[in-house]
């Protein structure tokens, strides 16, 4: 969804517009290490990840996430694109929520203590993983079409960019995290290296005229 919505906002660095299809997975990890929220290593809990989402009410319910994403639009807006970047930024951060409903079974709150929903996808691996490695290559196929490298960082650099994430997230298959402190140190770390990563890219990047 970042990687698309560089199309809609050409003058947003691709980090602002991954921390805010990703701003409930940046804030989950500090809250669980905070014990603020809470998730439980279970593997089997569904055939996709081994963990269990106890309580996640103020990083991943979808009330907080409008709310988040008004915020964020605020805080970035002069940075994107100005007020009109606003429900831009705001979509993004709520797409999160509803890619996530789509996934999980039904532990994504609609507000913090209200009803659970989630559709499972989760529990078809098969399914999970041509549904997200397709809207992974569509998202780098629009930030490519939209955008061209200054030099070989911008050319490489996103490609190893890609080839990080899809590696990890293959990785991510097949572990099961040690404990929840390794779990949320490695999501705190992962999101500080993506970021930087994505900063550095974006930098060696423009955004392609009509005529190029």
């Amino acid at each position: 969804m970042a990687l698309a919505a560089k199309r809609l906002a050409p003058r947003a660095s691709l980090v602002v517009l991954i921390l805010a299809a990703q701003l409930a997975d940046v804030m989950w990890p500090v809250l669980v290490a905070l014990g603020i929220e809470q998730v439980r290593i279970d593997p089997g809990n569904t055939a996709f990840t081994p963990l269990d989402f106890v309580a996640y009410p103020y990083s991943h319910s979808l009330l907080l996430l409008v709310v988040w994403g008004l915020v964020l639009g605020v805080l970035t807006r002069t940075h994107v694109g100005g007020r009109a970047a606003i429900p831009l930024i705001a979509g993004l951060v709520v797409s999160h929520w509803v890619l996530d409903w789509i996934t999980h079974r039904p532990d994504m709150p609609l507000f913090p203590g209200g009803p659970r929903m989630g559709l499972g996808l989760w529990n078809s691996v098969p399914w999970t993983l041509a549904v997200e490695l397709v809207m992974l290559a569509a998202g780098a196929w629009i930030y490519v079409g939209i955008t061209r490298a200054k030099d070989a960082v911008g050319r490489w650099g996103f490609f190893t960019l890609m080839a990080f994430l899809l590696l990890a997230y293959l990785a991510n298959l097949r572990s099961v995290p040690p404990s929840v402190t390794a779990l949320y140190t490695a999501s705190i770390v992962g999101v500080l290296v993506i970021a930087a990563w994505a900063w550095w890219v974006d930098r060696h990047r423009a955004v392609a005229s009509r005529t190029d």
